[in-house]
């Protein structure tokens, strides 16, 4: 109770350390409290006379103010040349154990070292580079021959002001484009395809000029382009070629910088004003960023629609819940005070990108949003996770994370919180669900949360016979006024693009310029959450005057009675000419929650005896159904989600058997049992007593027995140093531990690399006094060959330093990490929930 809330009475009844605790602190200081106060101020008060000694002496003896000023000055110099030094053996050391890393990301961040170098699955292709390189003057001469033929004529169609947009002249250069790395997927794809990711990296010396109305001139003398293109040879086939088609496309876009020319003539034309790496950018995407693909078919077999937009692998269901820990952005006093942050997140999955809300003010905001995105390749496309601090000039940044939906797709279900990269600290909390698209539309239900219950894809291909106009619509049988002929002798047909919607989604597809039939071969996907009375609406509009040439509306109940529930014809258009027609595709799939798959269960291993009989066997099954109730606890505490790294059921089971067992004494029958644990340092049938640090037969207390939250988490950081052979296991700290007592918990860690247990084996931290969140940043190390390491498990105890009772064990709260489960050479860390194995946790079916 804090001071105000007291009321105005005499204090004559209080003594010295109630009336402490009015005026000072919001507690009542206990004797223990009021000892350490003293003891404080008696500490300062020693470092005060250490500090002001020297100068009383000074005085004393006549000296100089010289002298202290010198002496202030050595003992200055020789804290500075000591946490250099300190510094500089600090960062020898680190370099030792992460020696690989440090090397590589050096060499990343100088050299641009190519990509196989960083990934072993990832192969250098030099025999496709020297092809590239013979064959790259003939890639010059298809790029000039499509520049002028097809890209010329689109600029000019584009714009009014472009119409005299000509290529003056166009050459490659003598660099070729190079690919740093090739990866192969052949296991995770269907059997009937081959998937390439290349890694390209093109820094050319190509000289392109272009020219508007003669007096305004533009060039490229250079430009550099890198990112990763997917290539999918598809369908293999049993003849020549083998391959029916082949499909590329970048799966994000790719990073572009261009050294122009003539910028003093660009800048002064409206038209090129607008050209920019951006505007270059969105016409690559458009063109050969997903969902785009340029498509290339090698036998007539092979349809062009199904090259260009197949069906997506999936969706993912992402619910953003919250974040922890996040880095504080907003400072008052010129930075002098800290405050908080205003998070919101984004979330980036191919061209879709969605932003959450803004929680003001808080460093833990809490969510709770779900989105839904297609995915059309997995694995390849990520999820681009990025957290803002809103703010009125600028949004600071606090964090990202990306990560690969092919994860999502083999797991079908994550739960779990993502350390952000780029910044000092923070979490995010994300729950994933893969969503399988089923083509069964007795799979469709309703959805009581508002989820979507299915997905349409459209692939638009062409129009045929489109009004010129929406007059030509209205008077086809009336003469034009001279005017209007004139403007409808110029241009061939429309310039027209298809808006099309499902609700409040809407997409818009690129403009087909200055033709009654035309092609625009684009795909587009819809979520669907009531196929009964939602329709699909399409209109084709003429892009200047925005006026509609034509209408169609596919009632989406239509697809479910049609076979594959699919729409694949020409459409007459409504509202528009009389033989008007639209060609398009339209697939509905219902959206089907996929289930984890189950884990397997791994059967262990029989027990083996020195004599068998009948009194041996009952002694086995004494024991067994003695542990078997301790084992299921333990798999019942364990958390749902559990944390890389956790051991599976079988290990659980293990565990669970084995710590059972160690609260037992061990019967004669038992005795010759070959055992997990090591031997220890007693007697062949004792157990090593450092396991608990306890003596056999020691129970929890009473307040570990009855808690029923969590007993909180740990931090950890496991990796292997290659070049010392050594295993370290960093320490880094613990949160939201099980208080101990009214200033919390003087706690301290201790380590085994399994099954090693004796105690010259047993690693420790110091103790971290009075806290519930200690922080211990200590480095343990373990002679052990990278091979060995794999096959052992860390046991990881948080133990009390001060015992509740002599008899009572020191353990709030343990973890096991399976190192084959991480990757050891990269180094992980992680967040692990500590759990009481072998403690039966009390009933709540009574509560």
């Amino acid at each position: 109770m804090s001071s105000h809330e007291y009321p105005s009475a005499p204090m004559e009844g209080l003594d010295l350390s109630d009336k402490l605790s009015i005026h000072g602190s919001s507690e009542k200081l206990n004797p223990s409290t009021v000892n350490r106060i003293l003891t404080e101020f008696l500490m300062y008060f020693i470092r005060s006379v250490v500090v002001f000694y020297p100068v009383y002496i000074t005085g004393y003896l006549g000296l100089s103010i010289s002298w202290v000023l010198l002496c202030m000055l050595m003992v200055t110099w020789w804290k500075k040349n000591r946490q250099w030094k300190d510094s500089r053996i600090g960062t020898a050391i680190d370099f030792v154990d992460n020696e690989t890393q440090v090397v590589n990301t050096e060499l990343k961040n100088s050299l641009q070292m190519a990509t196989w170098i960083h990934f072993t699955d990832v192969e250098k292709v030099e025999w496709v580079n020297k092809v590239l390189e013979q064959a790259w003057p003939f890639f010059g001469m298809f790029m000039e021959k499509l520049l002028r033929e097809n890209i010329q004529s689109a600029v000019q169609q584009s714009s009014s002001e472009l119409k005299t947009f000509t290529f003056t002249k166009i050459h490659f250069g003598h660099i070729p484009l190079r690919i740093t790395g090739m990866k192969a997927y052949t296991h995770e794809v269907d059997h009937r395809e081959v998937v390439l990711d290349m890694n390209i990296s093109y820094e050319g010396d190509v000289d392109i000029d272009a020219e508007l109305k003669s007096a305004i001139t533009a060039g490229v003398k250079g430009l550099k382009l890198q990112g990763m293109i997917r290539v999918i040879l598809e369908p293999l086939i049993g003849q020549a070629p083998l391959v029916g088609g082949v499909t590329f496309f970048f799966i994000r876009r790719p990073t572009l910088e261009i050294n122009w020319t003539g910028m003093t003539n660009i800048l002064d034309s409206p038209a090129f004003s607008s050209l920019s790496e951006g505007t270059i950018m969105d016409i690559i995407a458009s063109l050969m960023v997903l969902p785009n693909r340029m498509c290339f078919p090698l036998i007539d077999q092979v349809k062009v629609d199904q090259m260009r937009f197949p069906l997506p692998r999936g969706v993912v269901r992402v619910h953003l819940l919250e974040a922890r820990d996040l880095v504080a952005k907003d400072t008052y006093m010129l930075g002098l005070v800290k405050g908080k942050s205003d998070p919101y997140t984004t979330l980036r999955v191919g061209d879709r990108s969605v932003k959450s809300k803004t929680v003001k003010e808080n460093l833990h905001p809490h969510w709770g949003e779900v989105y839904e995105f297609v995915v059309h390749e997995a694995p390849g496309q990520e999820l681009e996770v990025e957290l803002f601090d809103e703010d009125t000039d600028k949004d600071d940044f606090i964090g990202r994370y990306h990560l690969d939906l092919g994860e999502v797709k083999k797991l079908k279900e994550m739960d779990q919180w993502f350390p952000l990269e780029g910044v000092q600290h923070g979490e995010v909390h994300l729950k994933l669900n893969w969503l399988s698209l089923q083509s069964d539309s007795t799979l469709l239900k309703e959805s009581a949360d508002g989820y979507a219950v299915a997905m349409l894809a459209v692939y638009l291909d062409n129009a045929s016979n489109l009004p010129k106009d929406h007059s030509e619509i209205e008077h086809h049988q009336k003469k034009k006024h001279e005017r209007e002929a004139r403007l409808t002798r110029k241009s061939a047909g429309p310039s027209s693009y298809v808006e099309l919607s499902i609700a409040d989604e809407h997409r818009k597809s690129k403009v087909a310029f200055a033709t009654k039939d035309p092609v625009w071969e684009e795909g587009f996907t819809f979520f669907v959450h009531d196929v009964k009375t939602q329709q699909l609406l399409i209109q084709v509009k003429e892009n200047e005057k925005k006026t509609q040439l034509g209408v169609l509306r596919l009632p989406l109940s239509r697809f479910v009675n049609v076979s594959n529930m699919t729409l694949d014809q020409r459409f007459l258009l409504e509202q528009s000419g009389a033989n008007s027609q639209l060609k398009l595709k339209a697939t509905l799939r219902v959206l089907t929650l996929e289930k984890p798959p189950p884990k397997t269960i791994i059967t262990p291993p029989q027990v083996q005896q020195s004599n068998p009989g009948p009194t041996s066997a009952s002694s086995m099954s004494a024991l067994s159904s003695k542990t078997s109730p301790v084992s299921q606890a333990s798999s019942a505490d364990r958390p749902a989600n559990p944390q890389p790294g956790f051991m599976d059921d079988y290990s659980t089971h293990r565990r669970g058997s084995y710590l059972a067992s160690e609260t037992l004494r061990p019967s004669p029958a038992t005795a010759n049992m070959r055992r997990y644990d090591s031997h220890s340092l007693l007697s062949e049938n004792s157990l090593a007593s450092s396991r608990f640090d306890l003596a056999d037969g020691a129970s929890y207390p009473e307040a570990l027995r009855k808690h029923r939250g969590s007993f909180g988490e740990i931090s950890l950081t496991a990796r292997y140093a290659t070049l010392r052979n050594k295993l370290v296991i960093m320490v880094h700290s613990c949160r939201d531990l099980f208080p101990c007592s009214e200033n919390g918990t003087d706690s301290y860690v201790r380590l085994y690399l399994l099954p090693d247990q004796s105690w010259r084996h047993r690693k420790r931290t110091h103790v971290k006094k009075r806290t519930v969140n200690p922080i211990f940043e200590e480095k343990f190390e373990f002679d052990v060959s990278l091979e060995e390491a794999l096959t052992r498990t860390v046991d990881v105890a948080v133990k009390n330093n001060k015992m509740f009772h002599r008899r009572e064990r020191k353990d709030i709260g343990m973890v096991h990490v399976i190192l084959s489960q991480l990757d050891l050479v990269k180094g992980v860390k992680n967040w692990y929930k500590l759990a009481l194995q072998g403690m039966t946790r009390p009933s709540t079916s009574g509560l």
